[in-house]
């Protein structure tokens, strides 16, 4: 589409069309050539638009394109016709317009599997089966990720959005391996890409922003923590016995190898006994108060990683009531670097702060529920050493351009009312929400509206109403 077009879109009230086609035009750079823009960006609204799976085919067929030469659209994928460095760095550009310099940026990694039933497809290999139940795990084919999500600042009743910026590839030693693509440990991927992204945000100016990263277990381990880019703080979940050990002490400098750790410390789920010590907070997270207790110490330091320094958060476990039930919350340890001032070492934000972020860490648990049931990533048919991994990352692309374009259009609460009465809508808006306005959007706008009319009284206009339901209709169909 023409950036006039854009234009009349865009003052015709319809926002969240307006606003993905305008990020749609951010991010032409990333493409070769006009032409494989302009069919990339037809597969993006085709997916979107695919009323069943969502596959190349299905986009195609639900955009109409029943007659033509599919070739062109697939070899989008098939051969480097697009650099996805390019496509990542320029997501990451339009973050930052959200991103206030005086916090931080904060991204959350997470280890995400995408099920695969082949063994000869490029990237799967056999990992555990989260389906199965816990006294009797399972296996099954899977490719590996990991995700690096953006969060969204809050909103004044605490929600975000985790919007992802990029799945990278974290296969293992025995997975089918694709061009181009070592095997990697999760960890490993994850803090590639967090040096990749500290180097981006000081080519952007912000060499003076920190960076927050924050994980679960996965992260906690020696290898992170020893090689933790400058200006870079990671929140991290640990195990309830994680080894700590005190800093050393500062002894006069003589023979012999300086000391590298201090006397072992309690085990983190040790200090739920102790009485006094105690703080309590409220934090406001997803429209609800939620009493927090906790208690903060250190500095410590980890075996294999004696240069940084860290401070232990522990969050109480409490009872609560909900519906009538009672539910324990069980309690949760953190670890999170610490930063030097005065010659001291100190929490880099206020306790409270990171608390309140490790606790939108399920955002990204959120968002993963929505690519796979939502828009069905991981669904695209592509057997070829390159397209295998970069069509599942095309596919978490056009998720996350949609979800910025809402983000855009509505901020993070409220959005476009329910079509039915009972219904008033949530406090915020969701992603199948997000969806069906977009949709609506499409079908009720100018560009749309020759092969969306309804038929009225003209049988002439209901024949060509006729051939558009045909498109939507073939698209449910699996193929």
């Amino acid at each position: 589409m023409s950036k006039d077009s854009i234009g009349d879109i865009e003052r015709a009230s319809h926002p969240v069309l307006g606003h993905l086609l305008a990020l749609l035009e951010a991010h032409r750079s990333a493409f070769a050539q006009e032409r494989v823009f302009a069919r990339a960006e037809a597969l993006a609204l085709g997916q979107y638009l695919s009323l069943g799976r969502h596959t190349l085919t299905q986009s195609l067929v639900a955009l109409g394109l029943v007659q033509d030469d599919w070739t062109a659209f697939y070899r989008i994928l098939e051969q480097p016709r697009l650099d996805r460095e390019e496509l990542v760095r320029c997501l990451l550009g339009e973050t930052l317009t959200h991103t206030p310099l005086e916090g931080p940026y904060a991204v959350v990694v997470d280890g995400v599997h995408v099920p695969r039933h082949s063994r000869t497809m490029p990237g799967t290999s056999w990992a555990k089966d989260a389906h199965t139940p816990a006294w009797k795990p399972g296996i099954r084919r899977a490719q590996r990720f990991v995700d690096i999500a953006w969060l969204t600042p809050p909103s004044p009743s605490g929600y975000r959005r985790a919007v992802p910026i990029e799945w990278a590839a974290a296969l293992p030693e025995k997975a089918v391996r694709p061009v181009d693509v070592p095997a990697q440990k999760e960890w490993e991927a994850a803090l590639g890409r967090v040096r990749w992204l500290r180097k981006e945000l000081d080519k952007e100016g912000r060499a003076e922003q920190r960076l927050l990263v924050i994980g679960d277990g996965s992260y906690s381990g020696k290898g992170v923590w020893a090689q933790l880019p400058e200006r870079t703080t990671l929140l991290a979940r640990c195990a309830r016995n994680r080894a700590l050990y005190g800093l050393p002490p500062r002894e006069a400098r003589g023979r012999g190898r300086r000391r590298k750790y201090g006397e072992k410390a309690r085990h983190p789920h040790e200090w739920l006994a102790e009485g006094s010590g105690w703080q309590r907070t409220q934090l406001r997270v997803r429209g609800r108060t939620i009493p927090v207790t906790y208690r903060v110490e250190g500095p410590y330091v980890v075996k294999g990683a004696p240069e940084q320094p860290l401070f232990l958060l522990v969050v109480k476990g409490i009872d609560r009531r909900v519906n009538g039930r009672t539910r324990r919350r069980e309690p949760a340890y953190w670890l999170v670097s610490a930063v030097e001032c005065d010659g001291r070492w100190v929490l880099p934000w206020p306790a409270e702060d990171l608390l309140g972020w490790a606790w939108q860490r399920w955002e990204v648990e959120v968002s993963h529920r929505e690519m796979k049931a939502g828009l069905g990533v991981g669904e695209i048919q592509c057997w070829g050493k390159v397209s295998a991994i970069l069509a599942v990352q095309w596919q978490v692309w056009t998720y996350s351009l949609l979800v910025l374009a809402g983000y855009r259009s509505w901020g993070l609460e409220g959005g476009p009312q329910p079509v039915g009465r009972w219904w008033r809508g949530g406090k915020r808006w969701s992603f199948s929400r997000l969806w069906q306005a977009f949709r609506q959007e499409c079908w009720g706008s100018q560009e749309f509206r020759r092969v969306w009319t309804g038929p009225g009284t003209n049988w002439t206009k209901k024949e060509l109403w006729l051939a558009a339901k045909a498109n939507a209709v073939q698209g449910l169909q699996r193929a």
